[in-house]
């Protein structure tokens, strides 16, 4: 079993149900010790604004600020440069421990070995 998991979510609010299985993956892991990235990208870029996953609304889903604490608690989050760049996000505008990289970071990291990496 990989000991890493980078996962790569790109819906938002435009496909609920493929962003919160995103982020539950991803808090499960890090609570079960499983070093975690996840990246943000597209329309899950938002998520890296304070208040934005707290707009964020799925029935029968875990609150997605509270997925994304588990997260950050255990694990590391990343928004997309070009994303964050297209959106006119800029490091002082996201949470705390919230960084901004690009591909080069996310190839590297899903590359590395005894890491499987997710796409949703």
């Amino acid at each position: 079993m990989a000991k890493k998991l980078v996962i790569k979510v790109t819906a938002g609010a435009d496909a609920p149900e493929r962003c919160s299985q995103a982020f539950t993956v991803a808090a499960v892991a890090a609570a079960s010790g499983v070093e975690v990235s996840l990246w943000l990208t597209g329309e899950s870029a938002w998520f890296a604004l304070p208040g934005r996953a707290a707009e964020f609304e799925l029935p029968h889903a875990a609150p997605l600020p509270d997925l994304i604490e588990s997260i950050r608690a255990a694990g590391r989050i990343t928004l997309c440069t070009q994303c964050a760049a297209r959106r006119d996000i800029t490091q002082d505008d996201v949470i705390d421990g919230v960084r901004i990289a690009g591909a080069q970071v996310f190839v590297q990291e899903s590359l590395a070995d005894d890491t499987q990496a997710l796409v949703y």
